[in-house]
């Protein structure tokens, strides 16, 4: 890996292991200035957003943790040693786990992500995650090695268990934001079920877990890969699609469902469907193109791709949202997943072919 000086806003890199609450509490001691922060910024989010202040949030989350302790206890006595290693209280923790869900649905991050088997059997899985520059400060790389379960590597917020990122049994996440009604507080957060795809030996028993514990709170979209193949989960408390690929092997997604039509889900970002459209152009003639498709033509075909800006796939800050919800590309993430071969990844912070990212980032450390 590139050393700090080497990259633009380099993340902090973070390596847990132990039990639930050893690995809590190293969260919380080791990244306490950034805990610290992302309640900052999603307690002026909340606000913004929904009309919540803190205390709300707070009350709303108590309901979480009755189900998230019910439903994955370990998980619940991780956030609880984080919150005590952060000199936080749990209910914090809880809300930064179950933002979308206490929200319901009206954050606006984007993002945009694919999933690719190739000929031959190599699996590629990458996305551009959109978010707020306000929590970039507050993003880590971080390892999680427990008893009897797949290493974890992943790109996640400070505070938060579960995010993008894959495990040493070659199972990989990448997560789209679905802004729609209802949610259902005695199901599973959205980024609880993704720690749980990423402590799955495959993606068959991540999608059996997620279900055996009775599906999502709220509405949200996973793009799930092992050696085997991606796979498009479109999740909500209501029901569930999943999407295969198509005939080249190529499944993508944005922010709006295409097969799940359970919940209410109006229309919330106008460059959603146009950016879906423009990464299937792109990735269709990368596939008719006999060129050897890799991390960095992805990167340089793809996600870097400024159509239809700001809203495009390579996302830019659009000036007249508020400020506590303007969005842009933070990171690109590229996951390679081959039988028999370990998984490995490559990240590049910042907006790709922007000129503002560092140098490319590899996973595993």
């Amino acid at each position: 890996m590139p050393s700090k000086d080497q990259i633009a806003e380099a993340p902090e890199v973070i390596k847990l292991s132990g039990s639930p609450r050893e690995i809590g509490l190293k969260h919380g001691r080791d990244l306490a200035p950034k805990i610290h922060r992302q309640i900052k910024v999603y307690e002026a989010m909340f606000q913004q957003t929904s009309k919540l202040s803190w205390a709300n949030v707070r009350s709303i989350a108590k309901e979480y943790s009755s189900t998230i302790q019910r439903l994955t206890p370990d998980l619940h006595v991780e956030m609880a040693a984080i919150a005590e290693g952060a000199d936080v209280d749990l209910l914090d923790i809880v809300a930064l786990n179950c933002r979308s869900e206490i929200a319901l649905g009206l954050f606006s991050d984007g993002c945009t992500s694919m999933g690719w088997k190739k000929e031959g059997g190599e699996v590629l899985l990458a996305q551009n995650w959109d978010w707020t520059r306000r929590v970039k400060e507050n993003l880590v790389m971080m390892s999680i090695e427990q008893t009897g379960k797949p290493k974890i590597w992943m790109v996640t917020e400070a505070g938060i268990v579960g995010k993008i990122g894959f495990n040493s049994s070659s199972v990989g996440t990448t997560l789209n934001a679905i802004r729609a009604r209802p949610t259902d507080a005695t199901k599973l957060p959205i980024h609880v079920a993704l720690r749980l795809c990423l402590e799955a030996e495959t993606s068959a028993t991540a999608i059996s877990k997620i279900e055996s514990l009775g599906g999502l709170a709220s509405s949200a979209h996973i793009l799930l890969a092992d050696p085997t193949g991606p796979i498009s989960l479109e999740l909500s408390p209501k029901g569930d699609a999943h999407i295969a690929p198509n005939d080249k092997g190529i499944v993508c997604h944005t922010n709006h469902f295409l097969k799940n039509g359970y919940v209410d889900e109006p229309p919330w970002l106008s460059g959603s469907p146009i950016r879906l459209t423009r990464i299937q152009q792109l990735t269709d003639e990368l596939a008719s193109s006999g060129k050897k498709v890799d991390a960095e033509l992805l990167r340089k075909r793809v996600f870097s791709d400024g159509f239809n800006a700001p809203q495009a796939i390579c996302c830019e800050e659009d000036p007249t949202r508020a400020i506590e919800t303007r969005s842009s590309t933070l990171f690109n993430i590229v996951m390679r997943f081959v039988r028999e071969e370990k998984p490995s990844a490559e990240v590049v912070w910042g907006r790709p072919g922007s000129g503002e990212e560092g140098g490319v980032l590899k996973m595993p450390w």
